[in-house]
């Protein structure tokens, strides 16, 4: 335990630190790694811990950011506010969907959830008058956006938005550190491993299950809020379909289960282009390098689903005895 708060301390530290050597661009692409991290660690507590595969957490996370979007252009409340009622409103969906997802499992719940994310952006184009349709919201120099794109505290916009960012991302990964540590964290790996000893010891597998979800799709909510705030525009293509599965390809390079790997399957979704040799930004219309690493890695994942699972229970399992 005290190695990993001293492992904690240190890339916090480096975290804080980090954005005044680097460029404004640099400091942007880290602002969005965190909106990524963020939303790696919901999948981590949700298919690393309670067994569920999701491939619909891109939707998640657009339901944050239009959250975000809607509060601050409509309703002028301040962007950083909106970031707990993105949380909120994405839950809520997600508990909602964990309920029928109840029945499914394995490919069929994976095949499921990825159905939301191919729906959520129709629904989105159809509610043009709520949602600003395929032309999308624009938020910079809104009168809710903190320092009006200039600033705030002797910082630049982008420094600005990337301290937001990783300190509601530090907040987060402390937060799932508990709960994964907790009674609530115990029960989804009891579950994981076994439903039907789960159920024997006393544990209420519907209950957990669809919270597991809930809690998964909040911390999508809070990366999409975050996301939108650091873009300052929101479309039905600022969160596209590929999205969803390049978010499940971050959690499996930091392994199921690992919260501590989500930094570096955050990483690996924002530069993975960069190792590839193409543009800084992941293409996510054109067919590429970069899309069909995410496409191998994807295919692996399903071959290799049960010995990944069983790695993340070795993994996940010995480290909490330890901390115990």
């Amino acid at each position: 335990m005290k190695v990993k708060l001293a492992g904690f301390g240190l890339v916090a530290l480096a975290l804080a630190v980090l954005p005044f050597p680097l460029s404004e661009f640099r400091t942007v692409q880290l602002a969005t790694v965190g909106a990524y991290f963020i939303a790696i660690l919901g999948l981590d507590v949700l298919t690393g811990h309670s067994g569920q595969i999701s491939l619909g957490h891109g939707a998640f996370m657009a339901v944050g950011g239009y959250t975000t979007a809607i509060l601050m252009a409509d309703h002028g409340v301040r962007d950083v506010w909106t970031i707990p009622i993105a949380a909120a409103v994405a839950g809520a969906i997600g508990l909602a969907a964990g309920i029928p997802a109840l029945r499914l499992s394995g490919l069929y719940l994976a095949l499921a959830t990825f159905g939301i994310a191919v729906v959520l952006p129709t629904i989105l184009k159809k509610f043009d008058g709520f949602t600003g349709g395929s032309t999308g919201i624009t938020l910079f120099g809104k009168p809710a956006q903190t320092g009006h794109g200039v600033g705030v505290w002797g910082l630049t916009n982008n420094q600005w938005l990337y301290a937001l960012t990783w300190t509601v991302g530090a907040a987060c990964f402390l937060l799932a550190w508990w709960l994964l540590a907790s009674r609530f964290g115990r029960s989804l790996r009891a579950i994981r491993d076994s439903e039907l000893a789960a159920a024997a010891s006393g544990v209420n597998r519907a209950a957990y299950k669809v919270g597991a979800f809930g809690v998964s799709a909040a911390f999508a909510g809070v990366a999409g809020s975050l996301y939108a705030i650091n873009v300052a525009y929101v479309s039905p293509d600022t969160f596209p379909i590929q999205l969803s599965l390049t978010l499940l390809v971050g959690a499996v390079v930091g392994l199921y289960g690992s919260i501590w790997g989500a930094l570096l399957g955050a990483l690996l979704i924002q530069f993975l282009s960069d190792l590839v040799g193409l543009v800084p930004h992941v293409d996510t219309k054109q067919a590429g390098p970069t899309t069909l690493v995410f496409g191998l890695v994807l295919v692996a994942l399903m071959l290799l689903l049960p010995l990944v699972l069983r790695l993340a229970s070795a993994i996940t399992d010995r480290g909490y005895s330890r901390g115990r």
